[in-house]
């Protein structure tokens, strides 16, 4: 009997052994990645480290076209790859079912690392299931947040017109476009002849909230994606802003402004990759965006040392004329945001789900958050009397997207969970919020143009955040039980706003005008009475 035992406790260790040894085998992981990309190279530095400490090579799929005619082809053909970022249009794919929930492979005994991570936002990110489909890549803070810039949405503008200028402050809409108007009428082309451009819309696809979304900011909300929230009433009052008299005259501006050669027609056929690489020249001169979305065009202008031709965000609001005198304080900023449902999930193709849970689980150590967000101790940072710190030549190549590639985990790191805010030694977890790194080792050009305004960053030009309402920010809620409804009043407002845009004169603008808010205002209203329900449902929830 002893020998029957001993004979099956050997085979239970070598089956065991042979388990932790398949566990470990080397793996390609495949990714989709719900944004354009560019590959790292076969010697990336960083890819090269997780695959010799966790045995993972990556696949990586960036998105070539349009969002969601990608997402609706890979749903039908159930084409999943084993990490799936499906962009601003997560929704469809866990909608679909292409999802794991990860709730069953996160604990505080598994997974401490993650658990920690989500622990405190569990209640806003499951849905009414308890299910967790993506932990999200942004906006989970460590002990302190940093607002060091408006990473969000604003109104940009090129430096050197402020530069040209005089360095004014730029407040509301009509100070906004008569600085452009100014520096176009003086200097109508760059040094190299190209004529610029004073104002660019970009349209295309689910980025079309550079077009729908600027009214709720200029009426001095931050972003609630399509509607505005009365905070301060103490009922949350909810309404569509883009059907409303006082969104009228923000696209009465842009008509004027197009009818004074400012607004190029083909802005409003432009795709995402004309729109980069217009910004990328040097040439367009503002537009309305967020600051993520293009991030690019910022690398190539900086790589290009043409700091001059870079953006300042501007928390814009609306001139006291076009609010019947009301005067308007700006609120951009907003407490920080768990980006919800953004970023990557596990699809239910992957064969081994808890390795990548154990990959995000190991990334979101310390070790691998200073590798991923700092890089090598000693090649791409120091450490000075217990402060992470950067020569200018290292600093400066992280804007460089050849280096990027060569050296840094962007693709994977962009969309898994992250941390944010500042170690528990006080130094900051991304490398650009660093105080020393961010405006020392700025450009010259930076320093001075924020010195010209008694600034040390671009933060500076902006309100404090505001706290986070308890609904969080209602873009985020999923319109899944309206989506046809939903994909109207979006539909009607691509199709109206450029023809309104560009009428030939007042009288066809008011006529289109009219005709706008005729067509859509039965599709606003469901989706108002909608979003105040989920508003409403999810206040109650947060302030139980």
């Amino acid at each position: 009997m002893r020998k029957l035992t001993a004979i099956l406790l050997a085979l239970a260790m070598l089956l065991s052994l042979a388990c932790a040894a398949m566990a470990e085998e080397p793996i390609t992981v495949t990714v989709f990645r719900g944004d354009p990309g560019d590959q790292p190279t076969d010697d990336n530095k960083l890819y090269k480290m997780i695959e010799e400490e966790f045995g993972i090579k990556f696949e990586i799929e960036f998105l070539a076209g349009d969002l969601d005619e990608t997402l609706g082809t890979k749903i039908s053909g159930e084409d999943y790859p084993d990490l799936f970022d499906g962009g601003n249009s997560a929704e469809k794919i866990i909608n679909a079912g292409a999802l794991i929930d990860l709730m069953p492979y996160i604990s505080e005994e598994k997974t401490p690392n993650l658990y920690n991570h989500v622990k405190d936002l569990l209640p806003q990110l499951v849905n009414e299931n308890g299910e967790l489909f993506i932990i999200p890549n942004y906006g989970i803070n460590y002990n302190a947040q940093i607002q060091n810039a408006c990473n969000g949405p604003a109104f940009f503008l090129q430096k050197q017109v402020l530069e040209w200028a005089g360095y004014p402050q730029i407040k509301t809409l009509n100070e906004y476009f008569d600085v452009i108007e100014k520096f176009l009428a003086a200097n109508p082309t760059d040094k190299n002849g190209t004529p610029y451009t004073g104002f660019a819309i970009l349209c295309e696809d689910w980025r079309h909230f550079c077009l729908i979304n600027p009214v709720q900011h200029l009426m001095g909300r931050p972003n609630d994606g399509e509607v505005i929230v009365n905070v301060n009433s103490g009922n949350w009052e909810t309404e569509t802003f883009i059907d409303k008299p006082y969104a009228k005259p923000y696209y009465k501006k842009l008509n004027e402004e197009y009818k004074k050669g400012l607004i190029n027609k083909d802005t409003f056929v432009m795709n995402y990759d004309q729109y980069i690489a217009a910004l990328s020249s040097g040439t367009v001169l503002g537009m309305f965006d967020q600051t993520w979305d293009f991030g690019t065009a910022t690398q190539a202008l900086e790589t290009a040392g043409m700091y001059e031709n870079t953006f300042i965000a501007l928390p814009l609001v609306y001139d006291p004329e076009y609010v019947d005198g009301k005067v308007i304080s700006e609120q951009y900023l907003n407490g920080a945001v768990p980006n919800k449902d953004r970023g990557f999930g596990i699809s239910i193709n992957c064969e081994d789900p808890e390795r990548m849970i154990n990959l995000f689980e190991n990334l979101l150590s310390d070790k691998w958050q200073k590798l991923l967000q700092w890089g090598v101790e000693g090649e791409d940072y120091y450490v000075e009397n217990g402060r992470m710190l950067m020569t200018t030549e290292q600093y400066n190549n992280r804007s460089d997207a050849s280096w990027q590639m060569r050296n840094t985990a962007k693709a994977i790191w962009e969309s898994a969970p992250k941390k944010q805010g500042t170690q528990d030694d006080g130094n900051a977890w991304a490398h650009s919020d660093q105080p020393e790194n961010y405006f020392n080792l700025m450009s010259d050009y930076d320093k001075a143009f924020l010195s010209a305004y008694g600034y040390q960053k671009p933060a500076d030009f902006f309100n404090a955040p505001c706290t986070l309402a308890p609904y969080g920010e209602a873009w985020q809620i999923d319109k899944t039980p309206i989506q046809l409804d939903y994909n109207d009043f979006l539909a009607i407002q691509d199709k109206w706003l450029p023809i309104i845009i560009m009428s030939a004169d007042d009288a066809e603008f008011d006529a289109n005008w009219a005709a706008f808010v005729e067509e859509i205002t039965p599709t606003a209203q469901i989706y108002t009475e909608f979003m105040q329900a989920e508003v409403l449902k999810l206040v109650e929830q947060a302030t139980k």
